[in-house]
């Protein structure tokens, strides 16, 4: 069963093809945030906010939001548990 967790502004990510939540701070974050979006492998979901969080994902794409990795690494771990809450069953 895949789990649809919410990362801000009404958009919903697949936790089973996170790899990794990252912060967008450090340089070499910067750069794969640079060249994702010159790719076209960048799905934005900030709605022109201030990027917070980078989601690395499964399939070489990366998903930018405006939450913060600790929110986005709660609601994955709540969804993991099968806990209800920010997290969506998807079928």
């Amino acid at each position: 069963m895949n789990k649809l967790i919410h990362i801000g502004f009404g958009n919903l990510v697949n936790t089973s093809k996170i790899i990794a939540i990252v912060s967008p701070d450090s340089a070499p974050v910067k750069r794969m945030v640079q060249r994702a979006r010159e790719e076209g492998s960048a799905v934005d979901a900030t709605q022109g906010r201030k990027t917070k969080a980078v989601l690395v994902m499964e399939n070489d794409r990366i998903v930018l939001s405006a939450l913060l990795p600790e929110t986005i690494a709660a609601r994955a771990g709540a969804a993991s548990q099968g806990e209800s809450g920010s997290g969506v069953e998807a079928q």
